[in-house]
């Protein structure tokens, strides 16, 4: 056995196998994987294994199709091939309206990334797949590459191949600890000897948090006890003349394939039960739960009902194992947080569909720091500090209940909530609030018109339509009052405190006492890594001179991972967090200066506190820090409040605001506005696939500034090499619905851009949308075609921000 190396793989499943492979396949060739017994003995080797096309973003997609392609490949390969039933087809049923928007939605979504799905009716269904009613049957979609593979031969055809390639693999190898040393290296301590390495990676499915621990973390994955069973034979398959094609049932919670002349039939029984909770014998290994076919039997009621044909036929097996869910049902795939050369791969509940592109992108992050998708939809960064062990249990029983309804726009399911509220969390619930949930945060939607307000979960404009705008109306005309909890806050102090941030920003670092500033940070490849505010506070009774660094709620560990990973050891600098200390109250409208002034001491007139301005106060007698920035695009400020303090500067704002119309707004409203205004969301419309020039951000770069900046050399070459797309604003015309991130916009039959985000912008009257488009359609006045959930509707290029173009109002 080795006894040093670049890699460390610690885990022999699918999720291993597709590093180590990809490893290779990046040029890595000096890595090795250990597993504690044999390659395939967790959940891989009883994994239903179907390989489908379907995800509900992009990324999902893109890293699916890799998996295919790459599945494809291999069981072509005359050297080790593999039994892939490639292109069976599957149909994802529908028996709702809004079950069909949703997929004629996804299908406009996954034409972007080369993918052809198909909306079918359910006569075509039932033409499709023979052994099935169109009772109580709408529709479905239909994916033409769905298909199932051997999960054994597909994982030891990935290892053979590693190999091949000079990788090493390490059977019935446990690992009994992880050391750190203080260069961040690492040595893997194993039964049969140490090896150093530069890196360690977990991909060790079901026993993730027993290698977790070995490194003081703990993953936020937790298992479910997973039921299918294997039918005898069913003459009308052996008669059909093809393959059953897959089907996925959110109707009845259950799927099947054909399994020789039968089928495995799978269920998500509301019944489910999670399992390993309090720990795993160290010996089931290729081993199974008892059956409990009790447990399904309501959802088997259905699948009858749905196939006549499995009420005829004998059960030939039943396999009962565990297998992997994290908070959303995505994967962790990336680096752990708080760690150095530390990456995971957990977290797979459809691990063998997944598992090629998992591998590949994981392994593009370790060789390269970044894959060719943005993979903030399965960074293990994502959650943060709520993400225990019970609170995902509760998410994957949910999760599983739910295995093939997607999550519809605006919802929120309701296990595991509340995770994370301030004082004014209640308060906002007597005051009517709907709540959305940001990192685990409550935060308020916006405030419902009567306590049985509950809009219609669809991908249309929903009845919420008219009350969001009448909370911009009134920030437009008078004041309003939103909570934004959570927002993601360090304090960086030093005496090297600026000169660290201008490496770390591609702009100009304001570095006066007072003053406020917006920058963005890039990537070694000059694309879009971040966005924050930076905000200089003088030396006060509260503290030194000091920055805050304020980005998105969600951006919380991954931020932290990225500002520290650049300090330099002869720096004097210190970074803590501040997150879950403070929160924002934003006053924003005409009067917005009005309020302030009648509960803050001090001269808030636009001379003594202009637009970017920072100071000190108390509102009331809450301590408080005041920030003259916008993002609505009226007058407004940021109040930033200790927690403790937040209630009391809440009732000052309150009462302070009677006399100017002051009402609450939510998020709905400000999504709204920042739509008009031109402003971004990070992960939303700021992705690490696009450079600052093509995502519209030229006047926050300074290329040729005397810093050296992180990613300057990489973006100095592609300013060389000139654009490959372009963000731009559209105007949709539509009047029903927005257009949903993903969508695909078209010309010609081909996909010309892809939108990000879209809204109704209430003080202008225009359906808008952002999208990423070629260069060539990026000109004003340009008419692309959008496929806005199957219907082919108008758009124009406009002018970003058509609100207020000129910022005169958010100067005041």
């Amino acid at each position: 056995m080795k006894s040093r190396t670049k890699v460390v793989v610690i885990g022999g499943g699918i999720a291993g196998c597709s590093t180590l492979y990809h490893l290779t396949q990046e040029g890595w060739t000096d890595v090795v994987l250990v597993e504690r017994d044999e390659l395939t003995s967790g959940t891989t080797w009883h994994s239903a294994a179907q390989v489908t096309n379907f995800g509900a973003n992009q990324t999902m997609v893109g890293l699916k199709t890799h998996s295919i392609n790459l599945y494809k490949r291999l069981s072509e390969d005359p050297e080790y091939p593999i039994n892939y039933h490639h292109a069976d087809g599957g149909i994802r049923l529908a028996n709702t309206e809004a079950q069909m928007q949703g997929y004629r939605h996804f299908s406009s979504m996954a034409r972007g990334m080369d993918v052809d799905l198909e909306v079918i009716d359910a006569e075509e269904c039932a033409r499709r797949h023979p052994l099935i009613s169109t009772e109580n049957l709408l529709g479905g979609l239909w994916d033409p590459l769905d298909g199932d593979i051997d999960p054994a031969q597909l994982c030891q055809a990935l290892a053979f191949h590693a190999r091949k390639a000079g990788a090493e693999v390490y059977r019935n190898t446990p690992v009994t600890a992880l050391t750190q040393h203080k260069d961040d290296t690492w040595t893997v301590h194993t039964k049969h000897g140490d090896i150093d390495c530069d890196i360690v990676v977990n991909a060790c499915g079901y026993r993730v948090n027993e290698v977790g621990s070995m490194m003081g973390v703990h993953h936020p994955v937790a298992s479910m006890e997973h039921q299918y069973f294997l039918t005898e034979d069913i003459p009308a398959i052996a008669e059909a003349g093809h393959r059953m094609p897959l089907l996925r049932c959110p109707i009845s919670d259950y799927y099947s394939r054909q399994e020789k002349n039968g089928l495995l039939v799978g269920f998500y029984e509301q019944d489910c039960k999670t399992w390993g909770m309090d720990g795993i014998d160290p010996n089931f290994v290729n081993a199974l739960c008892p059956d409990d076919l009790e447990r399904v039997m309501d959802v088997l009621e259905g699948a009858f009902e749905r196939m006549p044909a499995l009420a005829d036929t004998g059960i030939r097996s039943i396999v009962n194992g565990p297998i992997t869910y994290t908070i959303d049902g995505a994967p962790l795939v990336g680096p752990i947080p708080g760690k150095r050369n530390a990456f995971c791969i957990i977290g797979l509940r459809a691990g063998l569909g997944e598992g090629g592109g998992h591998g590949w992108l994981l392994a593009q992050q370790i060789v390269h720091g970044e894959a060719q998708y943005d993979t903030w939809v399965i960074d293990p960064r994502r959650f943060t500090g709520h993400a225990n062990v019970e609170l995902t249990a509760l998410k994957a029983i949910e999760d599983y209940q739910n295995e093939f309804r997607f999550h519809f726009p605006h919802e929120h399911r309701p296990a595991a909530r509340p995770a994370k509220t301030t004082p004014l969390t209640p308060v906002m619930a007597a005051e009517g609030a709907e709540f959305t949930v940001v990192n685990g945060w409550e935060r308020v939607d916006y405030i419902k018109p009567s306590p049985d307000f509950h809009p219609t979960l669809s991908f249309d404009f929903d009845e919420a339509f008219d009350v969001v705008a009448a909370e911009v109306k009134n920030v437009a005309e008078n004041v309003g009052l939103c909570e934004v909890n959570g927002f993601n806050r360090f304090e960086i102090t030093g005496s090297d405190r600026h000169s660290f941030l201008d490496r770390m920003f591609c702009g100009v670092v304001t570095r006066r006492d007072g003053r406020v500033g917006l920058g963005y940070l890039l990537n070694h490849r000059g694309m879009v890594k971040g966005e924050a505010t930076v905000a200089n506070l003088p030396a006060s009774d509260r503290g030194p001179q000091r920055v805050w660094y304020g980005s998105a709620a969600a951006s919380e560990y991954h931020d932290m991972d990225w500002l520290k990973l650049h300090l330099r050891d002869d720096e004097d600098v210190q970074i803590r967090s501040l997150t879950n200390d403070q929160t924002i109250l934003v006053l924003a409208g005409p009067k917005a200066r009005d309020v302030l002034s009648a509960c803050a001491r001090g001269d808030w007139s636009k001379e003594a506190f202009p637009w970017l301005s920072l100071r000190e106060c108390f509102i009331g007698f809450a301590p408080a820090t005041v920030l003259g920035v916008s993002f609505s695009g009226e007058l407004a400020y940021e109040i930033h409040v200790p927690n403790n303090a937040l209630y009391a500067a809440y009732l000052a704002l309150r009462k302070a605001g009677e006399a100017h119309g002051l009402k609450l707004f939510g998020a709905r409203a400000v999504e709204s506005m920042r739509m008009e205004k031109g402003f971004m969301h990070w992960k939303a419309d700021l992705l690490t696939e696009f450079d600052p020039f093509e995502t519209a951000l030229d006047r926050f770069v300074k290329p040729e500034k005397p810093a050296d900046f992180i990613g300057k050399a990489a973006l100095h070459k592609r300013m060389e090499e000139g654009p490959r797309k372009k963000l731009v604003t559209l105007k949709v015309d539509a009047t029903h619905a927005p257009a949903h991130g993903g969508a695909s916009l078209m010309q010609d039959g081909k996909v010309v851009g892809t939108v990000t985000s879209g809204d109704w912008g209430h003080r202008v009257g225009m359906n808008l949308a952002y999208a990423f488009v070629d260069p060539a359609l990026a000109t004003p006045g340009t008419q692309i075609p959008l496929d806005l959930y199957g219907e082919i509707v108008g758009t124009e290029v406009i002018d970003p921000s058509p609100y207020d173009p000129s910022y005169a109002l958010m100067r005041g």
